[in-house]
């Protein structure tokens, strides 16, 4: 019989046992009781599945794991982290956040609050604005914002942060978001839109997506994108604009 928890949140792991912090994860199962957690431990060679392990234990029956044996990087082990749980559970909502949290579990919960009848999909966005703490790198920050800048070009939509490790769905919508396998292993995010926009057009898509910036969000560690990937990445963002063209014309 199948359970149903009311939110699940996957969260990919590769070599993540100086990123995860077991005191904030258990502060926030402690106090969100509708919420369950699927870990994708992604090939990891450090002590990583040992530390997940150790959560399960405490928590065995809001923590799931799916233990890849080898890295495939993180768009396919979120897209493993949901489809298991869309295929084992009866939940409501699903996303996804990177291990280190730079984004709060408990501000995914609330971006989360956005999700309607009409609303399906959700994303946080790391503006700098008055009122919030987003701290980053300023050579990051820069170069984060000619690609997003470009993103929202090549997707013509205004989404100004499309690479927020923080995405939220409706369980329906993440089936179909999340069917095939995506093109690149890191810019998956944009691959979201673009599928979105095959699904539903663009002027639908729109109303069904909502960018909520984000209270918080601190940067945490070393980022596991290699340097040298700013160059193919722009033969990866070729690829998909190419790919979902082709789509929209047929």
């Amino acid at each position: 019989m199948l359970e149903t928890p009311y939110t699940f949140i996957v969260i990919p792991c590769y070599n993540e046992e100086k990123g995860i912090t077991i005191k904030e994860y258990s502060r926030f199962l402690d106090n969100y009781h509708n919420a369950k957690i699927c870990f994708v431990n992604d090939g990891s060679t450090d002590s990583t599945l040992t530390l997940l392990n150790t959560l399960k234990e405490k928590y065995p029956d809001k923590i799931y794991i799916v233990s890849l044996l080898k890295n495939i990087g993180k768009a396919a082990a979120v897209r493993e982290g949901i489809t298991y749980c869309n295929l084992n559970f009866e939940h409501q909502f699903i996303g996804y956040l990177d291990a280190d949290l730079a984004t709060t579990l408990e501000e995914f919960m609330e971006i989360q609050k956005f999700l309607n009848d009409e609303v399906e999909f959700c994303f946080g966005s790391r503006i700098r604005k008055i009122g919030s703490t987003i701290e980053r790198e300023n050579s990051r920050f820069l170069i984060g914002r000619v690609i997003a800048t470009f993103i929202s070009q090549m997707l013509d939509l205004k989404v100004y942060d499309t690479q927020c490790g923080c995405k939220i769905f409706t369980r329906e919508i993440s089936i179909q978001l999340f069917k095939k396998e995506f093109i690149s292993r890191w810019l998956f995010d944009v691959e979201l839109f673009f599928r979105m926009i095959a699904l539903f057009g663009k002027e639908r898509a729109i109303q069904k997506m909502h960018e909520v910036p984000l209270k918080s969000w601190v940067e945490k560690g070393n980022s596991k994108v290699k340097p040298s990937y700013f160059f193919n990445l722009w033969v990866d963002l070729y690829k998909i604009r190419k790919k979902y063209n082709r789509i929209n014309l047929t």
